[in-house]
């Protein structure tokens, strides 16, 4: 299974517009089953972080992701998304 992880510690000075690219294909990868498996919770978690950066695309798709899925993977893809964010 394919992972993009974020270590460099330069990625927080990087510009917001890369940021949110780099999030947005992550939600992409695990939407689309890309080089891994299909999980839309981690696909949710990273359209969430990179809306908040600043793309409108990923709002989109995360909010189109939540119809098929349950109250109970929201939460914890939301959870997921604010823990990443408080550690980054």
């Amino acid at each position: 299974m394919a992972r993009f992880e974020v270590l460099d510690g330069s990625f927080g000075t990087m510009g917001t517009t890369a940021q949110a690219d780099i999030l947005f294909e992550l939600g992409l990868m695990y939407a689309t089953g890309r080089d891994c498996e299909t999980d839309l919770v981690a696909a949710h978690k990273w359209f969430n972080i990179a809306a908040i950066k600043g793309s409108a695309r990923a709002a989109e798709l995360r909010s189109e992701l939540s119809g098929s899925m349950s109250k109970t993977e929201i939460a914890r893809a939301l959870r997921e998304a604010r823990e990443w964010m408080t550690l980054h």
